[in-house]
C-alpha cells in the first residue's frame, strides 16, 4: 500500500543553522509513528514543514496521498489531511467545547454562524472519541485530558487524516495516559495516521510501531518499536550509553531532617507519617487523587493540615505559609513550571535571584548590579545552565535549561529539605540526566529530597527509597535495592 505521506531530502537553515539535513520520513495510514530527538535535533522544524508554516530548501520533496507538493502551506496542509495538536494545544479558552471543535468551519468570509451545525459537528467528532462532557462547556472549565479530547475532536471534525501530538502526555497522569493511549489506537483503527512526539521514551516504546530517531538535524533512522528498547533509543538519540542502575546507597545512620507523624487534611490525604535523612533522595509515586501534590504542598506551608505533627531536626514546627517554610529551610519546585515555577517575560537573572533579594541587598537595601550579576553567573556555572545572556527572558531557554534555573533560584537558598514535584517532565533524556546529577549533588551535600514523579523508573533509579501513595495514604514504603519497576507498578496501580 502507498504511504500517505513521503518527505525525501528535507533540509532546512535559518541563517547559518543547519535545522534538518536531508532528512527522509514515510508515515503509512494507520500506523503509530513516533519521532523522538534531543532538544535542538530538528523535531519542531519537520512538523512546521509538515504543517507548512515552514517552507524545505529547494530539492526536498513532499509526497501527500499519491500528490507531490515542492512544499506545503497551512491551507494546504489542512486541505490534505494533516492536523497538529501542539502542546499547549491552542484553543481558545473563553469559547465553548463546540466551539472550538468546529471553528475550522466557519473560517474566512462573512456569514453567520448556524448553530445547528456546529453543534452536530461537535457532536459527531465527541462521539467518534466518546467524549461525555457538555459541548456548552467553555473550554477554560475543563481539566488538561478534557482540553486534550477537544484538541482532537477538532482534528477529528478537519477530516484529519493525519495527527501529529507534541508531547501529548507531558501534563496527563498515567490513568490518563492510558485512556489517550487507547483512543489512538480507535484512530489506528479508522485509518488514521498518527505521529507522536515524546521525550518519554517508555510511552514511546508503548505505543509506537515505528519510530524516527533525529540527531543534530539529520535522521539517525527509523527502527521498527520491537527491535529496540528505551536505551538502544537513548544511546542512538543521544550517541551517550546512560546509567540505568539503581543508586540505593545506605543512608539510615544519617541524621532525621524532617519527620511527619499521623498528618492529615481531610479530603486530601489521611494518617501520613514519613521520614527524610539528611542526603536521602526519597521516591514518591501515586495516581491522580492519591494527595501527594497536596502533601507537598502542606510540607511547603501552602495547605496547612488538619492533624499531625511536623518535625524539623526533631523539633515540632508549624507552617501556615510558604514564607516560613522558606525560612526554615524547605523549598519547593512545583510540577508547573511554566506557570508556577518561573516568571516567563522576566529575565533570567530576575529568576534565579528572585528568592534571595534580601541576601544580595547591601545596607540600604538596595541591590548592586554586580552583586546580581555575580550571583547569577555562580548559578549558571555550577548547573550548566546554556544561556547566551543572563538578561534574555527566561522563555527563551530550552525546556531543560528553564528547569535548571529553577533549580537555581531554590538552591540559592541553601534549603535542608528540597521537595522536587516532577522535575523532569518536558525534558529531553540529556537533560534529565543533568537534572539528575544534580539531584545527587545536592544529596551528598546533605540536602534530603523528596522526588515526586509520575515515572517509575525515575523514582527506582534515582531515589533511595520508594513511598507509594493510595488514595491519601502511604501504603508501602521499600529500598530501590529491594523491589523492581514491575512492582512498584503493581503497588501504584493496586
Amino acid at each position: 500500500m502507498a504511504p500517505f505521506l513521503e518527505m525525501s531530502g528535507i533540509s532546512k537553515r535559518f541563517g547559518g543553522v543547519h535545522a534538518l539535513r536531508g532528512v527522509d520520513l514515510t508515515l503509512q495510514a494507520g500506523e503509530v509513528h513516533c519521532l523522538v530527538g534531543e532538544n535542538g535535533s530538528g523535531k519542531s522544524t519537520l512538523i512546521k514543514i509538515v504543517s507548512g508554516v515552514e517552507a524545505p530548501e529547494p530539492g526536498g520533496r513532499i509526497t501527500i496521498a499519491g500528490q507531490e507538493y515542492p512544499h506545503l502551506n497551512p491551507v494546504r496542509s489542512t486541505h490534505c489531511g494533516i492536523q497538529v495538536i501542539y502542546q499547549d494545544l491552542s484553543l481558545f479558552p473563553n469559547l465553548t467545547v463546540a466551539e472550538n471543535i468546529a471553528i475550522g468551519q466557519h473560517l474566512g468570509g462573512l456569514r453567520s454562524v448556524d448553530w445547528a451545525a456546529m453543534r452536530a459537528t461537535a457532536g459527531s467528532a465527541m462521539a467518534r472519541v466518546g467524549a461525555e462532557f457538555d459541548p456548552e462547556t467553555r473550554v477554560a472549565e475543563l481539566p488538561i485530558a478534557g482540553r486534550q479530547l477537544v484538541a482532537i475532536c477538532r482534528a477529528l471534525a478537519a477530516d484529519a487524516r493525519l495527527i501529529i501530538m507534541d508531547e501529548p502526555t507531558a501534563s496527563l497522569t498515567r490513568h490518563e495516559v492510558d485512556a489517550l493511549f487507547a483512543l489512538v489506537s480507535e484512530l489506528k483503527r479508522a485509518g488514521i495516521c498518527i505521529m507522536f512526539v515524546s521525550h518519554r521514551l517508555d510511552e514511546v516504546m508503548e505505543i509506537a510501531e515505528r519510530v524516527t530517531v533525529l540527531r543534530d538535524g539529520a535522521k539517525v533512522g527509523t527502527f521498527a518499536a520491537d527491535t529496540i528498547d528505551d536505551r538502544k533509543l537513548s544511546h542512538l538519540m543521544t550517541g551517550h550509553a546512560f546509567e540505568y542502575d539503581v543508586h540505593a546507597g545506605n543512608v539510615s545512620a544519617a541524621p532525621v531532617v524532617l519527620e511527619l507523624q499521623g498528618f492529615g487534611r481531610d479530603g486530601d490525604y489521611e494518617d501520613v507519617s514519613l521520614s527524610l535523612r539528611s542526603g536521602e533522595i526519597v521516591g514518591l509515586v501515586g495516581l491522580l487523587g492519591s494527595g501527594r501534590t497536596e502533601l507537598a504542598l502542606s510540607l511547603f506551608g501552602m495547605n496547612p493540615p488538619d492533624r499531625g505533627v511536623l518535625l524539623l531536626d526533631g523539633k515540632p514546627i508549624a507552617l501556615s505559609t510558604n514564607a516560613d517554610a522558606i525560612r526554615k529551610g524547605i523549598a519547593y519546585v512545583p510540577e508547573d513550571r511554566l506557570t508556577l515555577g518561573l516568571i516567563l517575560d522576566q529575565s533570567i537573572t530576575s529568576n534565579v535571584t528572585l528568592t534571595v533579594l534580601d541576601r544580595l541587598a547591601g545596607r540600604l537595601g538596595l541591590i548592586s548590579s554586580g552583586a546580581r550579576q555575580g550571583h547569577v553567573a555562580q548559578w549558571v556555572s555550577r548547573l550548566g545552565i546554556r544561556v547566551s545572556d543572563p538578561e534574555n527572558p527566561v522563555k527563551t531557554l530550552s525546556g531543560g535549561n528553564q528547569q535548571r534555573v529553577v533549580l537555581a533560584k531554590w538552591m540559592a537558598t541553601h534549603p535542608r529539605v528540597l521537595i522536587l514535584d516532577s522535575p523532569t517532565v518536558g525534558v529531553d533524556i540529556s537533560a534529565k540526566d543533568g537534572i539528575y546529577g544534580i539531584i545527587r549533588g545536592l544529596a551528598e551535600a546533605g540536602v534530603a529530597v523528596l522526588l515526586i514523579s509520575d515515572e517509575i523508573p525515575e523514582v527506582l533509579y534515582h531515589s533511595h527509597r520508594v513511598l507509594v501513595m493510595r488514595q491519601g495514604r502511604i501504603t508501602r514504603d521499600v529500598r530501590t535495592g529491594q523491589t523492581s519497576e514491575a512492582d512498584l507498578r503493581r503497588a501504584v496501580n493496586a
